[in-house]
């Protein structure tokens, strides 16, 4: 007879959960099964860090079930003696769990326990974590179909895929959250990858910590599931406030593993493009790949009016990037061009040097398109690159991700342009959803009216989004006090609006164009090379060939400082 333990905690301040029915409903799966008599289960309520322990030694249990709330690389939920919310660490879970030869399968039913699933593999053969935010209805149906599956004497593979097609079933598009990890096959993830924008619309309540009950606004003192986080520059890889935009990333992962991969990931500044490069090039890193990144803001401009010059910058930067030793003189000899000097220097000494792909994140390219005789030979380098890595063995180790923000204006050969082939990625602002996603981990428990109406003043961008909802989640502002200040020197967008209208100022034919664009209450057309300078710049979004502003904080700002009326 195989014990399975279920852990259920639901602390006192964090949403509550329907964990009553999420046992009930594998008890009654199993009890109809035909394998009924080979399984107990031992339920373990309100669980505390010496009740988890405890648990363990009585029972030997063969399947381990933990129902909650998890915080990603923070740990899981667990209660303190008061009731309150605990967090145990994942390398403390993991340490654990080692101690246990009797252990099948772990089932973390969490949101962000994935971090923990991939801690305790090493120790378990079967463990099954989630990649983010799972709906209560979702995570029910996962357990619902596992058992199920479980009771027919099917495998643990089976009984995990099982449990994602029950999601699917059901209507519920969250069927790609659950991952299982397992020694033999490391990591498994289902077939089918559905869309996850409606995921939290559909799913009434997260198993995510924390939130606290809510006060008077002037009161309010929020509580997030992980620490927060200042909302500049990339967003880390083990963060909580990364968001997700499904099909994007499984895209760029299953690109970035084939030979000769080009990614090309185009979006205004501020919009997450180094985040995902830096996420595309840790999943490469899994794989055993080597990886290297070069940021183009870092080269000297003196280097930028000798093709010569800055090609050797840049053998020399992936060089060290790959930490091996710099071999320029050695290979930078002869009559050959710059171009050709630099192939070689690739093709005979970086990449036979390394016995697996290498994967290259080329970062704020736009540096180069300023100028266009550099940018020209370069890129047209790329490109003939890229074409070698059909046919030629070394060349098919090369993987290249080319980030951007700007529009190609430079006149490039059709032939010789890395800007029109590989697989292009063009980030979008966050749908109402992954904003509804992004304040629930901010521990905001916000209505759909409130998430409208700061999409409404940020339009779903990233960054302005982030800062909102960093500001309201420390106590700083409410909502309301967001929507007066905004679009004043006063309110927290200062610093990024004043620096847009400065490069607006700077060009007498971009700034007329969207003065245009402001004075209007529709969409116009303002000509194809400024509509797409003006959405490079993230100022507006298109509808069709003509533009509007991106959001009402961008109409209010520059309406008053353009001296726009509307």
């Amino acid at each position: 007879m195989k014990k399975i333990l279920i852990l259920s905690a639901n602390p006192t301040n964090t949403n509550q959960l329907r964990l009553d029915e999420e046992v009930r409903e594998i008890e009654a799966g199993l009890e109809r099964s035909r394998s009924r008599d080979r399984f107990q289960i031992i339920c373990k309520w309100a669980v505390r860090s010496n009740d988890l322990r405890r648990a363990l030694l009585d029972h030997k249990p063969e399947i381990v079930h933990f129902s909650g709330h998890g915080a990603g690389s923070q740990g899981l939920a667990l209660e303190n003696n008061s009731g309150q919310m605990q967090l145990v660490k994942t390398e403390t879970l993991a340490g654990l769990f080692e101690l246990f030869d009797s252990i099948e399968c772990v089932l973390l039913n969490a949101c962000y326990s994935e971090a923990q699933a991939q801690a305790i593999y090493q120790h378990v053969d079967y463990v099954i974590g989630m990649n983010r935010a799972i709906g209560d209805r979702a995570a029910i149906e996962f357990a619902v179909g596992f058992y199920d599956a479980l009771g027919a004497d099917r495998s643990y593979e089976d009984a995990y895929k099982f449990g994602c097609l029950n999601i699917d079933l059901e209507g519920i598009p969250e069927s790609s959250t659950p991952v299982l990890k397992s020694k033999n096959n490391q990591k498994i993830t289902p077939q089918q990858q559905p869309n996850q924008d409606s995921k939290v619309q559909n799913s009434p309540s997260n198993r995510e910590a924390v939130r606290v009950p809510k006060p008077k606004p002037e009161e309010i003192i929020y509580k997030s599931a992980s620490p927060l986080e200042q909302p500049d520059g990339q967003i880390p890889l083990d963060s909580a406030y990364y968001i997700d935009r499904p099909p994007i990333e499984t895209d760029c992962y299953e690109a970035i593993v084939k030979s000769g991969a080009l990614i090309r990931v185009k979006a205004p500044r501020q919009m997450g493009k180094s985040s995902l490069m830096t996420r595309i090039l840790d999943h490469a890193s899994k794989q055993s790949y080597k990886t290297a990144f070069v940021n183009f803001q870092s080269v000297d401009g003196e280097l930028l009016g000798d093709l010569d010059l800055f090609l050797q910058w840049f053998a020399a930067s992936i060089t060290d990037a790959l930490s091996l030793p710099e071999k320029l003189e050695e290979h930078w000899k002869g009559v050959l061009g710059s171009k050709n000097k630099c192939t070689n220097y690739f093709q005979r000494y970086l990449l036979p040097s390394i016995d697996t792909p290498v994967a290259l994140g080329l970062d704020e390219v736009d540096e180069v398109f300023k100028h266009p005789a550099i940018a020209n030979d370069f890129f047209g380098l790329l490109r003939a690159w890229h074409e070698r890595a059909k046919n030629d063995p070394v060349w098919k180790k090369l993987r290249l991700i080319i980030v951007h923000s700007q529009e190609v204006y430079i006149p490039l050969n059709i032939n010789q342009s890395p800007f029109n082939v590989g697989l292009p990625i063009e980030l979008p602002d966050l749908s109402q959803a992954q904003v509804q996603e992004l304040t629930q981990r901010h521990g905001l428990n916000w209505t759909g009216e409130q998430v409208e109406q700061l999409m409404t003043l940020v339009g779903g961008h990233p960054y302005l989004t982030r800062v909102a909802l960093y500001q309201i989640a420390r106590g700083r502002m409410t909502l309301e006090k967001l929507q007066q200040i905004a679009p004043t020197e006063e309110g927290p967008y200062s610093d990024h609006l004043r620096r847009h209208l400065l490069n607006l100022q700077e060009n007498a034919q971009l700034l007329a164009a969207f003065k245009e664009v402001l004075s209007v209450d529709c969409p116009v057309d303002v000509g194809t090379a400024e509509a797409f300078k003006l959405r490079s710049m993230g100022l507006v979004k298109f509808q069709g060939n003509e533009v509007m502003p991106l959001c009402e904080l961008y109409c209010e700002y520059f309406g008053d400082r353009l001296g726009i009326k509307n």
